[in-house]
């Protein structure tokens, strides 16, 4: 691929704003390109991911996930934080995709189960990697040459709802280890597609 259709294609940068780029009809990747805060940065780094539960919610626009936050047993120090991170993010998916109600899951994943390269069935998902090694991206006609949407940074993919065939595919890391995993979709459309060679990973990648 040439460098102008993989800009075409992929959209990267360091502000927020740069998301927006998704909503262009070849953009199939958009990766706002930032580090966590400090003290965020800090609070995850010493959380202990065995004394958390995964959590799966569906929130409405201008609600919050601290309450499942506070379920999953995030003491209130990193669950502040985290939900108002999360909680921006749900927004900036609404602003994206017109919807007011999202599914929000925070999973941690011990780094076993399928890690083939695949795409949803779904119009735009986000995801972003809190802890542990990030989430892994091609493009589909070029699997060899993997990229990473790094911890902390923010990944929109396009959908085949959008997009199909796809045009880029996306996996957990092999061999990553423990990770903080946290995957936005609209309601009823988060469905992965399961036909063709791009199967599921067991992470909400």
């Amino acid at each position: 691929m040439t460098a102008i259709g993989m800009a075409r294609r992929i959209a990267i940068g360091g502000d927020s704003a740069l998301l927006d780029h998704i909503a262009r009809p070849d953009t199939a990747l958009a990766i706002w390109w930032r580090r966590l805060p400090p003290p965020l940065r800090a609070a995850l780094d010493a959380l202990d991911l065995d004394g958390v539960d995964s959590l799966s919610v569906e929130i409405d626009l201008g609600g919050s996930v601290e309450a499942a936050l506070r379920a999953a047993g995030y003491a209130r120090a990193v669950r502040e934080m985290l939900g108002a991170d999360i909680d921006r993010l749900v927004r900036r998916l609404a602003a994206l995709t017109g919807e007011d109600r999202l599914r929000v899951r925070l999973a941690v994943s011990e780094g076993g189960g399928s890690h083939q390269f695949h795409a949803d069935r779904t119009p735009i998902a986000l995801r972003c990697t809190y802890i542990g090694p990030g989430l892994q991206w091609c493009c589909a006609e070029g699997p060899d040459a993997i990229c990473e949407v790094p911890t902390g940074a923010v990944g929109v993919f396009k959908g085949r709802m959008l997009l199909d065939p796809p045009r880029v595919l996306r996996r957990a890391p092999p061999g990553g280890g423990r990770r903080l995993m946290l995957a936005i979709d609209p309601v009823h459309d988060g469905e992965r597609d399961r036909s063709g060679p791009f199967l599921p990973s067991a992470d909400p990648c």
